[in-house]
């Protein structure tokens, strides 16, 4: 019985920007538990090779091409995989991030990331949620960040982002728990994925400092966070709402992990 609450035989989950990093890694995890997983990206190459590559362990998957952050393209999109079936879960991962310090920030890059992070995601909450609604059940789960709690040097317009997607989780859980609809938010720590890999070599400043900071001393994986995000998705969640569930090592609950002197026994 236990286990089979978090079973997702059955239902059909769409996972934006899945075709590779966290979020291919996610739509895998899903379609482990059973789901029909709907694999989004706009880049039609990548798409197709994580398809090919998840079809070849023989899972239950598809891909839909279209851009988050284009408000037609979400709405027709979304139009068309609800008349093939219900879509019981949605995973708002895709995301950018645009680096400098905030008096050198291009607005034209402001834009672009609110856009991708926060906007993009109120849009597929608002068409996917239309469906839920009416269903009377639904879960939602936005990928969240350390910067929705934290700030950071040179990722100003990133924080806004996250920070507003953990309050966006907040008020969609209010405004949907009466129809049985669970909105959450996962916040990953440091996450090792290809864009990082130059930066996680033993000596690097930034690789030590995250060893450092993080309580449990290593960064994350992608795997670790298949876990929280099936229990959102499942019926083990059913009554959790409106939560940010940190993925980060006890990084965001400690104040910092600082060498320990020595000790004379």
């Amino acid at each position: 019985m236990a286990l089979s609450l978090f079973s997702l035989k059955g239902k059909r989950a769409l996972v934006t920007g899945a075709a590779q990093g966290i979020g291919f890694i996610l739509a895998k995890g899903l379609s482990q538990a059973g789901a029909e997983v709907i694999l989004n990206a706009r880049n039609e190459k990548k798409l197709n090779s994580a398809l090919e590559l998840l079809k070849s362990d023989g899972r239950s998957v598809k891909g839909c091409l279209f851009d988050i952050t284009n408000p037609d393209q979400v709405k027709d999109s979304i139009s068309l995989l609800e008349q093939e079936g219900p879509i019981d879960i949605l995973v708002n991962n895709a995301g950018i991030i645009r680096r400098a310090p905030a008096e050198y920030l291009e607005e034209e890059d402001w834009e672009a990331v609110i856009r991708t992070d926060l906007t993009a995601p109120f849009l597929l909450s608002k068409y996917v949620g239309k469906g839920m609604i009416q269903r009377k059940k639904g879960k939602i789960i936005n990928i969240c960040s350390l910067m929705s709690e934290l700030g950071r040097d040179t990722v100003s317009a990133y924080a806004a982002a996250k920070g507003g997607l953990k309050m966006l989780t907040r008020n969609l859980a209010t405004e949907w728990a009466i129809h049985n609809i669970q909105v959450n938010g996962i916040g990953p720590g440091y996450i090792a994925t290809d864009i990082n890999t130059e930066y996680r070599t033993p000596g690097n400043p930034l690789n030590d400092y995250i060893i450092n900071r993080t309580p449990a001393g290593r960064w994350g994986t992608p795997e670790d966070l298949i876990g929280a995000t099936l229990f959102l998705a499942s019926d083990a969640s059913n009554f959790v709402n409106g939560q940010i569930i940190y993925v980060d090592g006890g990084l965001i609950s400690s104040f910092g992990k600082p060498p320990m002197p020595p000790i004379n026994e």
